[in-house]
């Protein structure tokens, strides 16, 4: 729908277009939840793109691609949209396997330019140059990471045909000089000042030394006047900035920059929100919502229980008053990570760094060594990001770095790009880490406190929400080095818990009694280093262990036991893991998800029935 269209219609028909997509994206992600703000600033420049490139043969990337819905809703997805990020329905990403479209898998940040670098060598080696062109679209908040930096480099040296549009809807790179910075900026790209540049440069070649010198002078001179100084030095030609919401006007800029046939930033500014006036501006809380009324813009969640996230702000915020030692560190994501209230707390103890995971783990390695107690507060999904730095700027020095790793487990909506699948399987290879994780609200309490006296790298992680477990379950005792404790001691089958995995275990327990089996719950509490010899003892009382944690099988809590075990104590038990298989695990309701992945408790019980009774 509208892709083969749009080419024929009118300006006026274009922004009446780009309304009514509005009107479809507003009204979907108001009823399942979505990111908004982002998308619906996006939609102009989304519009524009489709009607000077063609998506059938220029490849179209979107940095994140969290603000792609237009491009959506205008590629054949129009009656789909209704099921985005649903279990089943449309991603609320990109992603090749949903549409031919989709260019490429996206979920985190900066990774458009260096896709676009890529795409343009793809097609100078194919000889299609002059016939496709990437089109890449990347936020300005994506400008953090240096990652894209890496990429323009190398664009800027090797001069790749690649439009790169810049959507600047929050924080100007450059602050506009008004109406002469634009018509300079694109003067300058212009096909007559391009031809008298490439005349000019000839002819200065056999002028005196002195000649060129002014005539170069002169040239920056102009250019110092337009806010696309830094691409121009990294030798890439720049337009802007140009309105993101004057359709007509970003069709001219898109044309030119497209007839140039040389690496191209375009710098659009937009407005978060735009045509949904309460969200409209910077407003954090706009930018992924769950569902809300339309006239109100109020929330439709209620949440009786508090998150894990907010649990492990509002404890660290209580250590942080007590001890000035506390500093603390999350990559863009303040409110996502409860770091928000830290560093409006204490401004200059608690840092937001921007998309930029491997700086802010970097960074906090001399805090620690200067004898500071560094909080790393990032996702688990994004923590990849900063492995290497976890390996050799931290762990490598065996500084005292806490890493609170949030959304560990299933997210949900978000799907494969954003599941917290893979951190312990990726942390437990690192000498000198230690890895450790709260049951309920109240161990998350004691793992904050532990973390903030720990001597040494640690990580522990918790979900995204509520915790399984509800507070007052199990009394909450102190954590000890490597140590695991029994929740329930009696049994003819253990089950051991890990983190989140405990209240899995819990409910599971309370399923099997139903069935006339009475398990054993031990709460592993550490993977690394981890008990040796409870689990040693445990061995001696039970023949079926089964294992429950939010990772991965592989490399995970599982395979963490099997190795610490002696050979002969393996030959004596059977080890049944719940955890997650070796695929990526896709976007849904997290029950729905769990429920397809046969992990909920009522499906685990029919499970160890068949196994336990044979």
């Amino acid at each position: 729908m509208f892709m083969k269209e749009i080419k024929q219609m009118s300006v006026p028909q274009l922004e009446e277009l780009a309304a009514k997509i509005r009107e479809r994206i507003l009204d979907v992600v108001s009823r399942h939840g979505g990111h908004l703000s982002s998308t619906l600033g996006a939609t102009d420049l989304i519009v524009a793109m489709h009607y000077v490139f063609d998506v059938e043969k220029d490849p179209f990337i979107f940095d994140v691609s969290h603000q792609a819905y237009a491009h959506k809703l205008l590629t054949d997805r129009w009656d789909a949209f209704e099921t985005l990020r649903q279990f089943g329905g449309i991603s609320g990403y990109t992603k090749p396997s949903e549409s031919p479209y989709d260019y490429y898998v996206a979920g985190h940040s900066s990774t458009s330019v260096s896709l676009a670098v890529g795409a343009a060598k793809a097609i100078k080696l194919r000889g299609e140059e002059g016939r496709r062109i990437p089109v890449a679209m990347i936020g300005d908040g994506a400008m953090s990471a240096g990652m894209v930096y890496e990429a323009l480099n190398e664009l800027g040296d090797r001069k790749y045909p690649a439009v790169i549009i810049l959507n600047d809807n929050e924080m100007s790179i450059a602050k506009p000089i008004g109406a002469i910075s634009r018509i300079l900026s694109q003067a300058m790209a212009g096909p007559f000042y391009q031809r008298f540049k490439e005349r000019t440069e000839k002819m200065l070649e056999h002028l005196p030394e002195s000649a060129r010198y002014v005539a170069k002078r002169m040239e920056e001179g102009i250019r110092m006047i337009t806010p696309g100084i830094l691409f121009e030095e990294m030798g890439l030609e720049y337009i802007g900035p140009v309105d993101g919401h004057n359709i007509e006007q970003l069709i001219e800029t898109l044309k030119m920059a497209k007839e140039l046939q040389k690496p191209v930033i375009v710098h659009a500014q937009t407005t978060k929100g735009k045509g949904y006036e309460i969200a409209e501006g910077y407003y954090e809380h706009w930018h992924g919502v769950g569902p809300f009324d339309k006239v109100t813009g109020k929330s439709l969640k209620k949440g009786s229980r508090p998150s894990a996230t907010q649990v492990f702000s509002d404890k660290l915020c209580e250590l942080a008053c007590k001890d000035e030692k506390i500093v603390g560190v999350t990559a863009a994501m303040p409110s996502g990570t409860g770091m928000k209230q830290l560093m409006e707390k204490f401004p200059e103890r608690f840092w937001d760094v921007g998309i930029a995971e491997q700086h802010a783990v970097t960074s906090m390695g001399p805090l620690a060594k200067e004898g500071y107690k560094p909080f790393v507060a990032i996702y688990s999904t994004f923590l990849q990001r900063g492995y290497d730095q976890v390996i050799h700027d931290i762990a490598l020095m065996n500084l005292p770095v806490a890493f609170a790793i949030d959304r560990a487990g299933i997210v949900g909506e978000d799907g494969e790009t954003h599941q917290g699948a893979f951190d312990i399987s990726y942390l437990r290879a690192i000498p000198n880490m230690t890895l450790f994780a709260p049951r309920d609200d109240a161990t998350l309490e004691l793992a904050v406190e532990y973390a903030g006296s720990f001597p040494t790298p640690c990580a522990f992680r918790y979900p995204r929400g509520a915790m399984m477990l509800e507070n007052g379950s199990y009394p909450a005792t102190p954590f000890e080095l490597g140590k695991a404790e029994y929740l329930e001691k009696e049994g003819e089958i253990l089950l051991i818990g890990y983190g989140n995995g405990v209240g899995r275990a819990v409910a599971v327990r309370e399923y099997l009694k139903n069935s006339g089996i009475n398990a054993a719950v031990l709460d592993l509490r550490f993977v690394k280093p981890i008990d040796v010899e409870a689990l040693e003892m445990a061995a001696k009382r039970f023949q079926h262990w089964f294992v429950f944690s939010d990772g991965a099988k592989m490399g995970g809590v599982a395979s963490a036991i099997a190795e610490s075990l002696m050979p002969e104590t393996l030959k004596s038990i059977l080890l049944h893991s719940f955890e997650y298989d070796d695929k990526f695990i896709p976007h849904g309701n997290t029950k729905k998800v769990e429920e397809s992945m046969e992990l909920l408790p009522e499906q685990i019980k029919e499970k160890i029935v068949s196994i336990v009774k044979g």
